[in-house]
This record gives C-alpha cells, structure tokens and sequence, in this order.
C-alpha cells in the first residue's frame, strides 16, 4: 500500500490529502486565518462577484467560506485520484501516468465541489451574500471566529451587513497593541483593501446585536 502511495504518479493526490489535513490542522489550532477570504464584498481587489460566471462563482465561491471549499476540492480530487489510479493498477499492474490522472480527477473533483457548494447554501441560507460595498460594513459590529487578530496578523471575522446577511472579512486591530482572541467582539472603523482594521467593542447593546 505505501510503494503505491508513494508512486511518482500518485504524488498529485497524495499531496492533496497532506494538504487537507494541514489545514484542518491549522485551523484546529488558529493558525489557519490568513487563508480564509473576505465574500461577496463589491471592488476591484480580487473579489468574487457572484453575479459573474466564472469558474470560482460556479463552483459557489462568494457563497460559502472559501477556505470550507478548498477543502472539499482537495478531497474530492485526492480520493477520485487514488481510487481511480488503484483501480487501473488492479487491471493494468500499474497507476495510469499523472498526466493523464490529474485532468481525470480534476474533472471529477470540479462537480463534487459544485454539488457540495449548493447543498450547503441551500441549508445555510442566512448565511448566503450578496456583493455590497466594502465601505457600507465599517462601522459595524463583527466576531473574531477563527483565529486571534493582532498588529500583521489578521484574522477571520463574521459581520452582518446592513441586508441581515453575513459576510467573513479579514480583520487586524487599528491600534497596534490590541490582541482579539477568538469570541471577541469587535468594531470594524475602517478598511484597506480585503482587509478591516477594528477596535474593542465596549458597548453593551453593540455586543448583543452582533452576529
């Protein structure tokens, strides 16, 4: 099982599921915010406009969290190569070259991601969002929720916009000394890009009413 795994031509999908698992691993212990990305967020800095066809937006990037598709991505295209390529060595003595492997997972792996995408909007609508200006959410109310947010290292926030609908946004704290752990509430005063600079929430009825 291990000189299979190990194969030259099975290294794509094996990588793929080392992949995975460290960034389960990254998010389990909070290192894992910088990869998460701000949604369905209106400007020109790399934001997924779902509105637009793509490949992104067809398989629901702009949706659901960015970071909770990679990870599909990456075991749908790991596991359809490993068992696609045990299954033509059990017929053939050996895996099928990767060259040709990989575009047949790829192939696969795409759809899954889709399917997936779609079943889980469908469930969590209140969390689906629509494209609004990265402006409209300052001021407003968010939640630390993976991660700690410090001076360079942003992490990952749920904000409610205006519409009810939630959106994730990479947050960093405005003023330097400031550390928010995760649970933290916080409120965004203003943006750079992507990226939302924050300060403690000390309002009681602003905590209440975030998301």
């Amino acid at each position: 099982m291990f000189s299979f795994l190990l194969s030259p031509d099975n290294i794509p999908f094996v990588s793929a599921l080392v992949l995975m698992l460290l960034i389960g691993v990254a998010e389990a212990t909070g290192l894992g915010a910088g990869l998460a990305l701000g949604e369905g967020l209106a400007g020109a800095d790399g934001d997924v406009n779902v509105e637009t066809p793509s490949l992104l937006s067809w398989i629901n990037v702009g949706r659901l969290p960015l970071l909770m598709l990679i990870v599909v991505f990456l075991f749908a295209f790991g596991m359809t190569g490993l068992v696609g390529q045990r299954v033509f060595a059990l017929i053939l003595g050996q895996p099928a070259p990767w060259f040709l492997a990989v575009p047949a997972a790829l192939a696969v792996a795409l759809p899954v991601t889709r399917v997936f995408g779609r079943g889980v909007a469908k469930v969590m609508p209140r969390d689906e969002t629509t494209a609004v200006s990265r402006d409209s959410l300052v001021g407003r109310v968010a939640v630390i929720v993976t991660g700690e947010a410090r001076a360079a290292s942003a992490a990952q926030a749920r904000v409610r916009d205006e519409h009810g609908q939630v959106h994730y946004v990479m947050v960093e704290p405005d003023n330097a000394a400031d550390v928010f752990a995760q649970g933290s509430s916080v409120l965004l005063v203003r943006h750079a890009g992507a990226k939302y600079f924050a300060i403690h929430n000390t309002s009681a009825s602003l905590r209440d009413a975030a998301v």
